[in-house]
């Protein structure tokens, strides 16, 4: 009986974090502020305590991971609204690097020694220090770099080349079943998609893995093997 609790409990609390991380927006760990990142695993640890509160019950953990929810959501509306709220709550950014000055002040603010930078220039694909224009330690913790205009990546722009810009590819078919929404947006109808599939050498819709629409009416077409 205390393991089927315990089930019911671990399935309940699932769904509780899944309602609140809708809530709170669905962004990557490396988008987070710091507050972001600790209330979520606060959030996660008593969803774990809510789970085994068998003799305890749950109301008290859920009533906790309802507050977090809430006051992250809140947070998140004021600092929209305001801009000195939102550099109290989820910081600024710092310049680490600019025109070759390493400015050893906002190094110290942002808590990164020499050697970390250094790090991080490497794994950004700076191996020489010399290479890069700017660095600005972000937010959310990362760092951006700008690199000199003598060492980027050369462009169409500067061979005066101005290529076709391409389109959104818009999956319209997914495991046998038509994308509405993705039909909608491409501006086609479902009459042109069945056309095209029979065209591409596939006689139903559910024979269809993946459907393929990138503009100028190519659409690719994958049937199941």
């Amino acid at each position: 009986m205390v393991i089927v609790k315990i089930i019911l409990l671990s399935l309940f609390s699932i769904v509780v974090l899944f309602i609140l991380a809708k809530m709170m927006g669905a962004r990557q760990v490396s988008e987070m502020s710091m507050f972001d990142y600790i209330n979520g695993i606060t959030i996660g640890s008593i969803a774990a305590e809510m789970a085994t509160s068998v003799d305890d019950g749950f109301e008290k953990p859920l009533v906790a991971m309802i507050v977090y929810g809430v006051v992250a959501v809140f947070l998140s509306f004021i600092t929209s609204k305001s801009m000195v709220l939102r550099r109290f709550i989820t910081g600024t950014s710092y310049i680490l690097l600019e025109n070759g000055v390493i400015y050893e002040k906002n190094m110290k603010k942002v808590r990164i020694d020499i050697n970390e930078f250094l790090t991080q220039c490497r794994i950004n694909g700076y191996y020489d220090i010399g290479q890069i224009y700017a660095a600005v330690f972000e937010e959310n913790g990362k760092i951006s770099f700008i690199p000199k205009s003598t060492d980027r990546y050369t462009t169409p722009k500067d061979f005066d080349m101005f290529p076709t810009q391409e389109n959104i590819c818009y999956n319209l078919i997914i495991d046998g079943k038509i994308q509405k929404e993705a039909l909608r947006h491409s501006g086609k109808e479902e009459k042109w998609l069945r056309d095209n599939i029979k065209a591409g050498g596939v006689s139903k819709v559910e024979d269809v893995l993946l459907a393929v629409y990138a503009g100028d009416n190519n659409i690719r077409v994958f049937a199941k093997s």
